[in-house]
């Protein structure tokens, strides 16, 4: 009988822990598509701005949302939205729906607006906050549930590389104001699309240390789908003490106990050995 409870209480632990780990998964993934949107709309959106708005010098500053449809908002350094990017859900810049008549910002653009700022002013005066070379600060303010935060990920300004880390998340208290800023990474990982010793590559890999960010983040799960059209990668991985996280071009995410992994991988060697 004490056998039977013992086998019984350990797939109960295994079951609560394995929908634990889901439940993070899907978590994560949609915080990162939901990034993934709003970087996207920044993307094309300034390309399509800057080709057709005259008056450069008038240029603010721009954020993204989604409203129904992504949407990419540029503003006026005397707090105008200056010009209005609307997409369809492929981002194709054709189908895009360019309006550069100025006007006041909605309430809900005035809140983003407002913690973008916030986060912009907390950029310029935290040393916490590092700027590589050939890399530029991209500043992503998300609200969710009436939760306010802003992402600040690293992005490349050179050809041939996916960069990660160097990314942080800031989040507000209910006027608005800085309540935390953190890291996501401890340091800033470099990975080429073409290497010159094995040509293209097809997946990655990188380790997280730091002790509240041990699984995949959703400024990974951004990235490589920002970058999936660039590295056509299959797959990507991050591992950390506790954590192996596993992420497919289709936008899956699964993440296991580290042990876990472990064992998956031993079975499967010992399975090919025999």
């Amino acid at each position: 009988m004490k056998n039977i409870l013992a086998v019984l209480f350990i797939l109960i632990v295994v079951s609560f822990n394995a929908q634990n780990l889901g439940k993070i998964s899907k978590e994560i993934n949609e915080e990162g598509i939901a990034l993934y949107r709003s970087e996207m709309a920044s993307w094309y959106g300034t390309d399509l701005f800057v080709a057709n708005y005259k008056k450069k010098e008038n240029i603010g500053g721009y954020f993204s949302y989604v409203d129904d449809v992504p949407k990419c908002i540029f503003f006026s350094k005397d707090q105008k939205v200056i010009g209005t990017i609307s997409f369809p859900t492929n981002y194709d810049p054709k189908n895009a729906n360019l309006d550069l008549k100025e006007r006041e910002f909605t309430p809900i653009e005035t809140e983003y607006f407002t913690i973008r700022q916030n986060a912009l002013k907390r950029i310029q005066n935290d040393t916490i906050f590092k700027v590589y070379k050939n890399t530029n600060l991209n500043i992503v303010p998300l609200i969710k549930n009436k939760v306010k935060k802003v992402y600040v990920l690293t992005g490349p300004s050179v050809n041939n590389v996916v960069v990660f880390g160097n990314d942080y998340l800031i989040t507000f208290d209910n006027k608005d104001q800085v309540k935390n800023v953190e890291k996501l990474h401890n340091s800033l990982i470099v990975q080429n699309i073409n290497d010159e010793k094995i040509g293209k590559t097809i997946s990655g890999a990188h380790t997280h240390i730091l002790e509240n960010w041990l699984t995949i983040t959703p400024t990974d799960i951004c990235t490589l789908m920002l970058y999936q059209k660039f590295t056509d990668w299959e797959s990507y991985f991050t591992t950390s003490k506790k954590y192996t996280s596993i992420w497919n071009a289709n936008n899956n995410l699964v993440i296991m106990k580290a042990e876990d992994f472990k064992k998956m991988n031993e079975n499967v060697k010992k399975d090919k050995e025999e």
